[in-house]
Order: structure tokens, then sequence, then C-alpha cells
């Protein structure tokens, strides 16, 4: 998810998270984010295309659901080891998460906070703040891929990933107008983000780092 500086301005992010509103290019009047410099990430194979309604993974964790507008490819395959795996998940779910609190227009939505605590939290309120304020939500197509996960004792976590924002926009509410900018070198954006297992088994997010336009996600 990164997005322009229109909406941007109006987030403040730290250095510590850089979540972004929506869309590709670098068109001034759509919303993109803030970068900061971050690892690279190991690449993968298959595609794994998600459809924009989710299931939850058990009876406890929030249901994802999001207009047929939107949909994910997580061209991450699984790695065989089960907390790899479980991160990789959870991630797929707090990404999607964020999305529908845009498309609710609700900063507190339920279903991001159940995979985002502390800093990241605060900062992906902000954030979703910025659409709300702007009476705006995304659209289109998001992929991602080449995420390189690592975990290490006392459930902590790590994942480097990109995402191809070429596709994917944002839409005015008050006319269902679509911003659409053209595809540039900040179409693609490299995330980092740490994580720690909670106590209901749950990988959740506690940073976020992002470099819009990174060298390493290019296509």
């Amino acid at each position: 998810m990164n997005r322009r500086p229109t909406l941007l301005a109006a987030l403040a992010l730290t250095a510590t998270a850089a979540l972004t509103l929506s869309a590709c290019g670098s068109d001034d009047d759509s919303p993109a984010k803030d970068s900061d410099t971050i690892a690279g990430a190991d690449t993968g194979d298959t595609k794994s295309p998600s459809p924009a309604t989710s299931a939850p993974a058990s009876d406890d964790r929030p249901k994802i659901e999001l207009p047929s507008d939107l949909s994910y490819t997580f061209d991450w395959p699984k790695t065989g080891d089960k907390e790899k795996d479980a991160v990789l998940a959870d991630s797929e779910q707090s990404i999607k998460a964020v999305d529908m609190a845009i498309v609710n227009q609700n900063p507190l939505d339920k279903a991001y906070l159940y995979y985002y605590e502390g800093e990241a939290a605060a900062n992906t309120e902000d954030f979703i703040k910025a659409y709300v304020d702007a009476k705006a939500r995304v659209t289109g197509a998001y992929s991602f891929y080449d995420a390189d996960v690592q975990v290490s004792g006392g459930g902590a976590a790590s994942l480097v990933y990109c995402e191809d924002q070429s596709k994917a926009f944002d839409m005015y509410l008050k006319d269902g107008k679509v911003n659409k900018t053209p595809v540039t070198k900040n179409s693609y954006v490299l995330y980092s983000t740490q994580l720690r297992k909670n106590e209901k088994g749950v990988w959740v997010i506690t940073k976020l780092l992002s470099q819009r336009g990174s060298d390493k996600c290019q296509r």
C-alpha cells in the first residue's frame, strides 16, 4: 500500500513506520507514503492469488470482507517451516485488514487492530484517518512478492517483501472518481516489518518500514 503525498501530508508518519495511501505513480494528486531505507528480500517463484474476501483462519480471528474491485496476489510460496508460514499467513490478513478499515472508513476497525499493536497500530490508525478525512478508499489490484521471512527465539520475527501498486489506485467516495496515476519506479515498494507472536499465537506487527521506488522491487 504505497500511496502519494497529498494525503500523506496529513499523516505525519514517523521514521519508524511508513504506511502510505494508495497507488502507484508519482502524481502529486494521488496519495503516497514516506520511505525509509531497509534491507532486501529473497525471491519466491509461485503465485497464489488471494480473493478479496477471506474466511477467518480460526473462530477467534476477524473475517476480512472487501469489495470485488479489490484483489490481491501473494507470490510468496510456503516455506515448509510452520512458524515462517504462519508469519506469511498472518501478514496477508494484516494487509487486507488495513484496506478493510479504509473501505469501512473506520480508523479503529477491530480487524486491523487484531494484527497491529503499539507503534505500528498508532501509525496505521493515522494512515486510515487520512483516507477518512479525504473521503477516499483504495481500489484495484495489489501484488506482493519476493518475501523473506525470518523467525528468531522468543517469539520474534521479521518479514521483508515487495509490493506492486501499478494497478492500484485511490477512489474518492463522493463521485466514485478513480485517481489513476502513471506507472513509475515509485509504483514498487519495499517493506520491512517486525512481528511478535502474541498470547493467542497470532503474529502481530509491531513496526513497519517502507522504501518507495526501491531498486530491489522493480519489475
